[in-house]
């Protein structure tokens, strides 16, 4: 019983550490600083104009008239399921904040487990057995959330899955929303192959991107969401420019211009290799046993202990829908890189980072909280 801990716990994990600004966007940002009046609903042309150049260098055309912008991912998408009838399905694990937007708005939301070998993506049998259930049970599974390159699992998975898992969710009469925002932070561009679900379902799949993953500070929050150039597409975005403007969502109007793995695997414990983002979801189950005798029986006190022993936020998995239990937690690499602006701009700008002192200091902390765990 954990009855002591608090609500507070079960809440949206602490943010990770933002990265330091490049000095050519704040100049952009500075720029634009006199420009008192925000972004009209769904954002301005120049901005949904960019995106769209953004979406079309990766094959995805269309023009602005399909985009609709809003200040940050999480009013997006709230406002996306709220335009959409019925209930919702999302990959175990997920992103903490999409089952409380579903219960928000009072949808029921369900999760599908997803395969071994990655995450954000559900497995298509798993999928089609839970559609089967709902329905079964009264339900109307009408729309499916997923992210090819994942939060929290850090994976990307593979076409192969993508498709299937597309296929049998748009069979089933269902909607996607493809959230695509740590897409380019791909850790080998070269070497991993990321498809979007549009690609293969255009007239299907709405895609989401939030900038901050991998081109504004958090601070700056604007998103972008790409709808399919339908008749169907073209209602649902006026329905979530209609929610947005209800919200007051409206972007800012300046920011419109503008090792740890190897440590984790060493004490034995489990995690797929990290192939975007920067974090890495680790299953510490291996470890149980030693962890009772730190009295760490599940996924909030690991939080804790971890948060404490690294003096960094390190949200256990029942912050994305993992069991109470499964001793998993999500570990963010940002702290690693130094404790202040100057010292991160040099651990991004080194041609050797693991050779700084600073973050050799980290990585020895890092690395000496999981040996102790062994």
């Amino acid at each position: 019983m954990h009855e002591d801990h608090g609500p507070v716990r079960y809440g949206p994990p602490a943010p990770d550490p933002g990265l330091p600004v490049l000095p050519e966007l704040a100049a952009v940002l500075a720029a634009a600083a006199d420009r008192t009046r925000p972004e009209p609903p769904g954002g301005g042309r120049a901005l949904r104009e960019a995106a769209c150049g953004y979406w079309d260098r990766r094959g995805l055309h269309g023009g602005p008239e399909n985009i609709v912008a809003a200040p940050g991912d999480q009013p997006l998408l709230l406002a996306l399921i709220a335009a959409h009838g019925g209930d919702v399905l999302m990959p175990r694990p997920s992103p903490a904040t999409w089952m409380p937007q579903a219960r928000l708005l009072g949808r029921p939301a369900y999760q599908v487990p997803t395969p071994a070998e990655c995450g954000g993506v559900p497995d298509p049998y798993a999928l089609l057995e839970t559609v089967r259930r709902v329905r079964a049970e009264g339900g109307r599974p009408k729309l499916l959330v997923l992210s090819v390159a994942d939060d929290p699992t850090a994976t990307v998975a593979p076409p192969e899955l993508v498709r299937e898992a597309c296929e049998a969710a748009v069979g089933e009469g269902m909607h996607i929303i493809s959230d695509e925002t740590w897409r380019d932070t791909v850790h080998r561009p070269r070497d991993t192959v990321l498809l979007s679900p549009a690609e293969m379902c255009p007239d299907d799949v709405t895609v989401i991107s939030d900038l901050c993953g991998a081109f504004t500070p958090a601070a700056w929050p604007v998103a972008v969401a790409r709808f399919p150039e339908t008749a169907r597409g073209a209602v649902r975005r006026a329905r979530t420019l209609d929610i947005l403007t209800a919200l007051g969502a409206l972007v800012a109007g300046p920011l419109a211009p503008a090792a740890a793995h190897r440590a984790v695997l060493s004490a034995g414990a489990l995690a797929r290799p990290p192939q975007a983002g920067r974090h890495l979801y680790a299953d510490l189950g291996p470890l149980r046993s030693r962890l009772a005798e730190l009295d760490v029986t599940d996924s909030m006190e690991l939080e804790e202990y971890l948060t404490d022993r690294l003096g960094a936020p390190a949200p256990g998995g029942h912050r994305f829908g993992d069991e109470l239990g499964a001793l998993r937690v999500r570990l963010g690499t940002g702290p690693l890189l130094g404790a202040t602006p100057e010292e991160q701009r040099e651990s991004l700008t080194a041609a050797e980072p693991l050779e700084l002192p600073h973050v050799e200091r980290a990585l020895t902390t890092f690395a000496a909280a999981f040996g102790e765990l062994r």
